[in-house]
């Protein structure tokens, strides 16, 4: 069988369009047919069901309308009766659908147009699809293209396939793209908009360094080297922490290569920015002093649950520590997520100095003994009169000047203050409104309650209402900047985990939830458990 001339020239042109917009050649065939249909239905009535089918070997167009089989016809545009259809296809039966062959049609002008449009926005669809499908799933991948324009600062990017934009703030400060320049950066984010799939660039995300050093680096690529956090600030300087897995590859130097070639690279693609590439530690305290570096660290303090440390420099290496306009301690801030607070050796020695004075007065007032004993006392380590009243005598004992008397009348002493101290909590407790029944809650103590009176809850409801961060606070991080944000008890020493088995313990008093079964055993003696067991295995 022939092809004809139109029929031919109808699969030329639906093979030219799925080239040129780089789809499949299907989706153009039916968007043609969905063209051929709606140009069909302005011609024998919109109320009709139409259907076109284009046969994607030879061009061949086919026109059936579609009749519903029914007992009595009300539109013969759509429906048939039962006889008629069975005179068709002896097998129809009611609710069926006949097929019925239709003459080719001559388009008109404004079916022509109107076809044009189908096919237009059907094409356009598929080939924003085809983009979003292509793009999404290399969210993170290094890219390379050519500047297309410049919009407000904004750059349009053609990546060969599709465009893609990169914003004023994704660019690296004082960097200028023209007409024509090749860019490569980081595919950030790809997004279904109203426009189409918009596919947005950075050169100044973290991740766009550490896939630079990727491509610089062979051990990075085959992952012998890991790249473990970056830091930036953008066009300045960045921090790039580093492991290797392999005890005899130096991931510093690997990274840094022959006379500096590697790391050279990377700097002139950032636009001179200055980095410094650090060995990554699992000790918190020395990926944090390496993190500092050039500045060294005298000593470092650690508080884990609030992710805060305090490191101590010598006096001349407090500026560079804290680098220009506090740059420094900013990225290493940033690359070990830690909130880093840096003091001189003499600031430390002041406030050491004021913390000695401070225990030593507590002591003082709280014992009612002379400063020589308070002093004695805050000399050995004691920070608070609770550890004086319960540690063991024999530790007071081996002081210096002490002997047995003396450590029995401190601990005396310390008692009493606790339990004076414990009476005036309570009184306040009273007058606050705070319910009795939160003594039945394991691990309140009086203090607590007073502290959550002061926060407004005061009843066993109120406290299994919480959650942790109520009750210890949270830290809060935003560009680097780190907000503390405190909770009912944090002039209490409680932790995080504290917090949670006090939250745990008063939703069981509260009735909300049942107790662990492993925990009612601990009341009962060895015969309780005995029985209970018998009884579940009965």
């Amino acid at each position: 069988m022939a092809v004809s001339a139109n029929r031919l020239e109808l699969l030329q042109i639906a093979d030219a369009v799925a080239r040129e917009k780089s789809i499949d050649r299907q989706i153009v065939i039916t968007a043609m047919e969905d063209a051929i249909q709606k140009a069909a239905r302005s011609r024998y009535g919109s109320e009709t069901d139409v259907r076109a089918e284009i046969n994607p070997r030879t061009g061949e167009i086919r026109l059936q309308r579609l009749l519903q089989v029914v007992e009595r016809v009300e539109n013969s545009s759509t429906e048939i009766d039962l006889v008629d259809a069975r005179h068709r296809n002896p097998a129809a039966r009611l609710g069926d659908f006949i097929a019925e062959p239709l003459p080719p049609i001559d388009f008109g002008r404004i079916a022509a147009q109107s076809a044009k449009q189908v096919i237009v926005q059907k094409v356009r669809e598929a080939e924003r699809d085809r983009q979003f499908d292509e793009f999404k799933d290399r969210m993170g991948e290094v890219v390379n293209g050519v500047v297309k324009r410049v919009e407000y600062g904004n750059v349009i990017v053609d990546l060969g396939r599709g465009e893609a934009i990169c914003r004023r703030d994704e660019l690296i400060p004082r960097e200028s793209f023209r007409y024509g320049d090749r860019i490569r950066a980081l595919i950030f984010d790809v997004r279904r908009e109203q426009r189409g799939p918009q596919v947005f660039l950075s050169r100044t995300h973290p991740t766009f360094m550490a896939k630079l050093f990727a491509q610089e680096v062979p051990e990075i690529y085959d992952g012998i080297i890991e790249v473990k956090a970056v830091a930036r600030d953008p066009g300045s300087r960045a921090k790039i922490a580093v492991i290797s897995k392999d005890s005899s590859i130096d991931p510093v130097g690997a990274c840094v290569g022959m006379r500096g070639s590697r790391v050279q690279a990377v700097v002139q693609e950032l636009q001179g920015e200055k980095i410094d590439i650090i060995p990554w530690s699992p000790d918190a305290a020395t990926f944090i002093v390496n993190a500092l570096q050039p500045a060294e660290v005298s000593k470092v303090v650690l508080d884990e649950d609030a992710e805060r440390i305090e490191v101590v420099v010598p006096d001349e290496q407090l500026s560079l520590a804290i680098g220009r306009r506090g740059q420094n301690v900013r990225l290493a801030s940033q690359l070990t997520g830690w909130a880093i607070d840096i003091m001189t050796e003499a600031e430390e020695s002041e406030r050491r100095q004021k913390e000695f004075n401070e225990r030593t007065q507590l002591f003082m007032e709280a014992l009612n003994v002379d400063e020589v004993v308070g002093q004695l006392l805050a000399t050995e380590g004691f920070a608070t009169v609770e550890e004086l009243a319960f540690v063991d005598r024999d530790e007071i004992a081996s002081i210096e000047g002490f002997d047995d008397d003396t450590a029995e009348e401190i601990q005396a002493r310390a008692q009493e203050f606790l339990d004076a101290k414990e009476r005036e909590l309570d009184e306040e407790r009273v007058r606050m409104g705070v319910s009795d029944d939160l003594r039945q809650v394991a691990g309140v103590t009086t203090a607590m309650m007073v502290a959550l009176g002061k926060d407004g809850l005061l009843s066993v409801e109120d406290l299994a209402g919480c959650a942790a961060d109520d009750l210890v606070g949270w830290t809060e991080r935003k560009g680097g900047e780190v907000t503390r944000h405190k909770g009912t008890f944090s002039e209490l020493d409680v932790s995080r985990a504290d917090a949670e088995a006090i939250i745990m313990a008063a939703r069981v008093v509260a009735g909300w939830i049942e107790a662990p079964a492993e925990e009612a055993p601990e009341d009962e003696g060895e015969g309780g458990e005995t029985e209970g067991e018998e009884v579940a295995e009965a």
